[in-house]
C-alpha cells in the first residue's frame, strides 16, 4: 500500500505542479484561450490564488520524500488538494461543464489523504 500511495501522490504532484505553474504564470485571458472557460467566474487574483494552492499542494505531496521530518505534510497537502477539487467540481457542475477530471483528481487526493492519515502513515 505504501508504494501505491507514493505512486498516486507523485502523479498528483506532477498534475498539480503543472496546473499551478500554468495558473500562476499566465494571465486570465490566456487561460481562457487554453479552454479553461471557468476562469470567467474568477478574478485574475483568484486564479493566481488557486494556482498557488495547487503548487503548494504538489510540493507538500513530494517534499517529504526528500526531507526528513516533513512526513506530516503529505496527508495535509492531499486534504487541501481534495478540497480544491471539491470547489472545482462544484464550479464545473454549476457551469454545466465536464466535471469528471477534477472529480477523479479529488478522489485520488482523498485516497492519499486517507491512506496517509490512517492506513499507512509515514
Amino acid at each position: 500500500m505504501d508504494i501505491a500511495l507514493w505512486v498516486v501522490a507523485a502523479l498528483l504532484a506532477v498534475v498539480f505542479l503543472g496546473a499551478g505553474v500554468t495558473k500562476l504564470m499566465l494571465p486570465k485571458d490566456a487561460l481562457y484561450e487554453k479552454k479553461m472557460t471557468y476562469v470567467e467566474d474568477f478574478s485574475d487574483g483568484q486564479m493566481k490564488g488557486i494556482g498557488a494552492l495547487e503548487l503548494l499542494g504538489a510540493l507538500g505531496l513530494i517534499l517529504p520524500a526528500f526531507v526528513d521530518g516533513l512526513e506530516w505534510l503529505v496527508p495535509l497537502a492531499a486534504t487541501g488538494l481534495f478540497l480544491v477539487m471539491v470547489g472545482a467540481v462544484l464550479t464545473h457542475i454549476r457551469r454545466k461543464e465536464a466535471f469528471v477530471p477534477p472529480l477523479v483528481l479529488g478522489l485520488l487526493a482523498a485516497f492519499v489523504a486517507i491512506g496517509r492519515f490512517w492506513i499507512e502513515p509515514l
